[in-house]
Formats: C-alpha cells, sequence, structure tokens
C-alpha cells in the first residue's frame, strides 16, 4: 500500500512524520504521525500507539504533548493516527463535534449510513499496524497502546479484547464505561444500533469482567478537576472495580490537575510517566 509523507522534522536526533494513504478498511484518505527514533536508522523499535479524543487529528498529540524526547531515550516508534474517517459525504457526519467526523469512537460501526466507512477499530487493530510493520523498521511482536478520553477507550478495549496482541495498556481520563454515559450512548446507538447488548463489546468496564487472564498492567491518570469526570462522562471507579474483582492490576492516579480546558497541558505533564511504562515492557 502507497504511502505518501506529508511532512518530516529533525527531532531529538529522530524525525517526526506525517504519512496520507487510502484505506481499505476506511474508504478514504487517512493521516498518521509516526516518530522514529535515532535507534530505528539502526535496528527494529518497538512501536507503541497513541489513539486521540474527540475532535482531534493526528497533529494534537504530535504536536502539543512533548513525548518525543522520552520516545528517543527509549527507542520507540509512536504512531497516532487520526480519529475518524474523513471526507466520506456521509450526511449528518459534521453536525455533532461528539458524533461523526473527528469521533470514530474506535468501533466497527454495523448501522446505515456509518458501517462502509466508520470501522476505525478494525483499522487500529488490523489495517495500520500491518502498514507501519511493511513501511517502517518495527518489532511486531513489541507493541503497546495508549491514548486519551474517547482515544482511552479506545486503547484500554483493543488492549481488553485483544489478549497478549499489546505489550502493555495506559490512558489518560479514558471513557471507562460509555454503556453508562451520554458520550457513550450516543456513539454506541448511533454506529451499533439500539440493542446494547452488542454495545458490551466496546465496553472497557463490560471486557474486563471476561478478560482470561491478569498478565495486563494498566495505567491511567485522571485530573481531580476534569469537568466531564463530574458530569459522569468517564465512570472510572466502574472500571476499577471491575478490574478489582477480576484481580487485574491498575494503577489509577488522580491527579491535582484538569483534563477540560486544554488536555494536552494534563497529557504532557505526565507523559514520560506514560512512555516509561510501556518502556518497561516493550523493552524486556
Amino acid at each position: 500500500m502507497a504511502l505518501k509523507q506529508v511532512s518530516s522534522n529533525k527531532c531529538f536526533e529522530g524525525f517526526q512524520k506525517v504519512f496520507e494513504h487510502d484505506s481499505a478498511e476506511l474508504k478514504c484518505k487517512m493521516k498518521f504521525g509516526i516518530y522514529l527514533p535515532p535507534k530505528a536508522e539502526t535496528g527494529k523499535c518497538p512501536v507503541l500507539y497513541w489513539l486521540s479524543g474527540l475532535t482531534c487529528t493526528e497533529q494534537n498529540f504530535i504536536t502539543k504533548a512533548g513525548f518525543h524526547q522520552a520516545a528517543a531515550e527509549h527507542g520507540l516508534i509512536v504512531v497516532a493516527p487520526d480519529t475518524s474517517p474523513r471526507g466520506c459525504n456521509i450526511e449528518g457526519e459534521d453536525e455533532s463535534w461528539d458524533f461523526g467526523t473527528g469521533a470514530g469512537f474506535y468501533v466497527d460501526a454495523t448501522e446505515d449510513p456509518w458501517k462502509t466507512n466508520y470501522r476505525m477499530y478494525s483499522y487500529i487493530k488490523d489495517e495500520l499496524p500491518k502498514l507501519i510493520n511493511a513501511n517502517f523498521p518495527t518489532d511486531p511482536e513489541r507493541m503497546s497502546i495508549f491514548g486519551h478520553s474517547m482515544g482511552g477507550h479506545g486503547a484500554l478495549i483493543l488492549a481488553l479484547k485483544n489478549p497478549g496482541k499489546y505489550k502493555s495498556v495506559s490512558a489518560f481520563a479514558p471513557i471507562c464505561n460509555p454503556m453508562q454515559c451520554q458520550w457513550g450512548k450516543k456513539a454506541l446507538g448511533g454506529y451499533l444500533g439500539s440493542d446494547v447488548s452488542k454495545w458490551e463489546a466496546y465496553d472497557a468496564t463490560q471486557l474486563v469482567k471476561s478478560y482470561p487472564d491478569s498478565h495486563l498492567d494498566i495505567l491511567i491518570d485522571q485530573g481531580k478537576d476534569d469537568q466531564f469526570l463530574s458530569a459522569g462522562q468517564l465512570l472510572p471507579d466502574n472500571f476499577i472495580a471491575a478490574c478489582t474483582e477480576r484481580k487485574i492490576p491498575v494503577v489509577f492516579r488522580l491527579q491535582q490537575a484538569s483534563c477540560f480546558c486544554n488536555p494536552y497541558f494534563f497529557i504532557a505533564t505526565f507523559i514520560n510517566d506514560h512512555i516509561k511504562h510501556h518502556a518497561k515492557y516493550l523493552n524486556a
């Protein structure tokens, strides 16, 4: 599959690049950011996938998170895809900030008119890693995933639905129980239909209840003053309770910070901790 380089910038002796490609899964052109650390010039490196939140593109993380120095030091390739298909000309896809464009929710839609293009789960799980592994010096056996808000939800469900695929998972202010919050009900209902039993396949709190073993070390940072936490959109307590019952280790840190006005101040503050969390497993 052909890649078109959109940009390339030297950064901490590595390169931050953006590429565009035609996605077979999403039936549109997609962009992703990829940071290639200095070690990628001489050998294969593990890959860390970042999933962004509502309204974001690949640009938010690569320009605001401040992850490059830590990724360079630990020798990690970091991939940051877009958050939804773009330019599909679906009626209504640009009407809401929390549904449609910029809000793919990392599910495979089953409802019209979304099911043809809105297949972000399969794009992240299968198509994108195959593309990355075919074109860059990666070690396909060493892969981890993390994200923020909607992307934190995406990281958690991908790790929980695919035991052993990802060496580690972490999240900033993830939507932990979308079946029980307004964001989730809107997205899951719109993409998957009214049968709530189908929603369980994309709800981290539900998925963790049937996760087959405890070999998944989860790190979550949550801002104490996050408006979406107090509004009941994130529901981390439900997820932590489910993890505790299943004896799955989760480190949940309630930070004296807000994730609301500009979440990337929060993300940049703790990004090094998350890079180290993943490097511990990816470089083991």
